[in-house]
């Protein structure tokens, strides 16, 4: 045999093994998830700081309610928790006070004042201990108070949970979000890295696949490549009218190449 025909066929033992070890299916692309974004507390949107279509940085201000009556109150709190002057004269009063009550019971101890004047030095020392730990512990209820006004006023601006995509805008700058309203959120967001592959197989498949499997992808548009993807979920229940059984993986979309809400081929490595 020459070394040409022998070439052909060893190259067509390599597509016949391969065809062999691995299965083609109809999969669809789909965000990892979609949620969509309401406010908890009620009041006019004073500002929306993205539109449909862009892109949102996990922690990032999108939506800010009217707040200015708990931004004062959250300054009011705060200052408050820092303020030193209570426990300032508290301390100095203590500290006299001391000194007081050593020194009229050593003269007591020589017989220079009476046994009631030292208890009454005694009985003011204490009241000024009593006067400093009350003055500790306004101050840190006042902490507690900042910290709570903050929490309210970071309810008056909604953030992204994560790195993803505007996908819809319900409500616009100046209406008013009536508290417990649940007819339209604020805004849709999607997240599209990773993506999730959603693949249906046959029950044949079942054990087959297993979580971390590496499985190709092809999506069904011109411009976007075969890319890996990692099974992630594994239903574990079979349907029982189709005999059909789902498979999820997460596939890396850092620059968005692939749109979501498309058809694809999904290729596992099982035979």
């Amino acid at each position: 045999m020459n070394p040409r025909a022998l070439k052909t066929l060893l190259a067509s033992f390599v597509v016949a093994g391969s065809a062999q070890a691995a299965a083609t299916y109809d999969c669809l692309i789909e965000p990892t998830q979609t949620i969509e974004l309401r406010s908890t507390v009620g009041g006019r949107i004073e500002k929306i700081t993205v539109r449909r279509g862009d892109k949102v940085q996990k922690g990032q201000v999108l939506v800010q309610l009217e707040s200015s009556a708990e931004r004062a109150a959250a300054e009011s709190a705060r200052y408050r928790a820092e303020m030193e002057g209570e426990e300032a004269v508290a301390r100095t009063k203590l500290k006299y006070a001391k000194v007081a009550y050593e020194r009229k019971r050593d003269m007591h101890a020589d017989k220079l004042m009476s046994g009631q004047e030292r208890d009454d030095a005694e009985g003011e020392m204490r009241s000024a201990e009593a006067e400093l730990k009350l003055a500790e512990d306004n101050r840190r209820v006042a902490a507690l108070e900042a910290d709570e006004q903050s929490a309210l006023l970071s309810r008056r601006s909604i953030r992204a949970p994560f790195n993803g995509v505007v996908a819809d805008q319900q409500m616009y700058t100046g209406e008013v979000i009536e508290t417990g309203d649940p007819k339209k959120p604020i805004l849709k967001l999607a997240q599209l890295d990773p993506l999730r592959v959603h693949i249906i197989m046959p029950r044949t498949a079942f054990g087959k696949v297993k979580k971390g499997m590496k499985v190709q992808v092809a999506p069904e548009i011109p411009t976007a490549g075969r890319v890996e993807g990692t099974v992630v979920i594994i239903d574990s229940l079979i349907d029982a009218a189709s005999g059909t059984f789902g498979v999820f993986l997460d596939v890396p979309n850092p620059d968005s190449a692939i749109p979501a809400g498309i058809k694809c081929r999904a290729t596992a490595p099982i035979n």
